[in-house]
């Protein structure tokens, strides 16, 4: 009996898993061949439905491009498309913190009608679905004050005290807690005087390395890249790129980190001394910065070590370098992670294996030819997501990060719902 069973029971399952190849559902390749199998093909990255609309707030010069130079601080008000100031050429690393400002150009960039776009302005608060708060945080911090200690970080200060006495005066803050708001504060030390009293707004970060679990989180906030500071390798159309970028891996940057970034002194020790790879203490001046475009270019394969967070701007210079980035960083997280799978151009390797002699070096070395190809074909590929420009353009960053705002809203009209059960309704109060 248990023989007829077993029987009966084994062309069940034959006849589910044809009719499953048949339509479809299962691809036995993918069990007993893994290896053969040719790499996927990224599915398109494509505006998702009709635009965001996005209510900016009309704040005095002095929060957004009046830290950019004096002009722009007399300039005239309020700020629009004919008057916004270019981002200056001679900014330096600053560039790399300036998410804030290409959001708010692309909230004042009025469109041609040809364009895709994520986000339109609105200038009505009541039709709005998010609301953006041009405060420059990053490039404050930046501004005010060479350190920390700098009796001048008082100027930045002030300007958070102003902005959230200005926040809890607006309605819509009022209505939503600020859950709705959308600060950005990609600079790890932006906002760092009154930031705990923003965690319910949609924070854009480029990591979570200076924020607790309780004000900050991929669940409610949105990852950023760095703006990349080293300009894009635009004619990258080497017929033999592998063996055309004679170096094999590639750092220059700042070795001495706090946190995690520890890590970049010891790699130092162990990768120095290594022929073809070019591991270099750095400053970024604007010399250093162009000795960097070059030697990633020149590189098959660009370290992205930890630094005083988990990420760093090098990643991003690497990927529009279209230099296969190869990240050491165990908390790292990484921009649209829902859309772009890093691992189709970015190679992994744990804080462990890394400082173990040899181990990352001889994995490089035996990577093999053809992968690499797909990876640099790959970052062609995909670079422009990581492209922030005024005008915006389809799908380049700032189009991307307002995807993602989109679909952290959900979320953030949840808790607003549930946040109103307990409040008595205006119709009730009258009553009592």
């Amino acid at each position: 009996m248990y023989g007829k069973a077993a029987i009966c029971l084994s062309f069940v399952i034959l006849f589910l898993i044809s009719c499953s190849i048949y339509v479809g559902t299962v691809d036995l390749r993918s069990y007993f061949f893994p290896l053969l199998q040719s790499p996927q093909v990224p599915r398109s990255l494509c505006a998702s439905g009709p635009p965001l609309r996005v209510y900016m707030y009309d704040l005095p010069r002095k929060f957004h491009v009046g830290m950019m130079d004096r002009r722009s601080f007399e300039g005239p008000a309020p700020v629009t498309a004919d008057n916004f100031p270019p981002w200056p050429s001679n900014s330096g690393i600053k560039k790399q913190h300036s998410v804030e400002y290409w959001l708010m150009a692309s909230l004042l960039f009025g469109g041609n009608g040809n364009e895709d776009r994520e986000a339109v302005r609105v200038s009505d608060p009541e039709s709005a679905e998010a609301f953006f708060v041009p405060f420059f945080s990053s490039l404050s911090f930046n501004t005010h004050g060479h350190n920390m200690t700098d009796p001048e970080t008082e100027v930045d200060r002030r300007l958070q005290v102003e902005l959230l006495e200005f926040l809890r005066k607006s309605k819509y803050y009022q209505r939503s807690g600020g859950r709705d708001h959308v600060i950005p504060m990609t600079h790890p030390n932006a906002f760092r005087f009154l930031r705990q009293e923003l965690n319910a707004s949609i924070l854009i970060v480029v990591d979570f390395g200076r924020y607790p679990k309780t004000m900050s989180s991929l669940s409610k906030d949105v990852v950023a890249p760095y703006v990349h500071v080293v300009d894009s390798f635009t004619d990258d159309d080497a017929l033999n790129p592998y063996e055309s970028r004679t170096t094999l891996l590639f750092f220059r940057g700042n070795t001495v980190r706090k946190d995690q970034g520890k890590i970049r002194i010891k790699l130092a020790k162990i990768l120095s001394a290594i022929d073809d790879v070019h591991y270099e203490k750095s400053v970024a001046t604007p010399k250093n910065i162009i000795m960097s475009t070059e030697g990633m270019r020149s590189s098959k394969f660009c370290l992205h070590p930890a630094g005083d967070t988990p990420s760093s701007c090098r990643l991003f210079d690497a990927i529009v370098s279209h230099c296969v980035p190869v990240i050491v960083s165990d908390k790292i997280e990484l921009p649209y992670e829902d859309e772009i799978d890093y691992s189709e151009f970015s190679i992994f390797f744990s804080m462990k294996e890394a400082l173990e002699p040899g181990y990352l070096v001889n994995q490089l070395r035996q990577f093999p030819k053809d992968r690499w190809v797909e990876m640099w074909k790959q970052l062609k590929n995909i670079s422009h997501h990581f492209e922030f420009q005024y005008p915006p353009k389809k799908e380049d960053g700032v189009n991307m990060l307002w995807r993602q705002v989109k679909r952290k809203l959900p979320r953030a009209q949840l808790a607003m719902h549930r946040s109103r059960r307990l409040k008595v309704p205006d119709w009730w109060q009258r009553r009592l």
